[in-house]
């Protein structure tokens, strides 16, 4: 009996892992999409005034 519940146990806590990397990558994700559209709603001259270009969206929106 003990031998099944430790299984059981582990195989839940593998599902809940599965389930926080899931959680943490749409969150990744929805982050980089609020990031580029607000980037993307500034003009040239706003951008330029933070230090970026159109062509840096990207990248900020990454992380990177």
């Amino acid at each position: 009996m003990s031998a099944v519940e430790m299984s059981h146990n582990r195989a839940a806590a593998g599902l809940g892992s599965v389930f926080a990397r899931v959680t943490a990558t749409v969150a990744a994700w929805n982050d980089a999409r609020i990031t580029r559209r607000e980037l993307n709603r500034l003009t040239d001259r706003e951008l330029s005034d933070i230090g970026l270009s159109r062509g840096d969206i990207e990248r900020v929106a990454r992380g990177l």
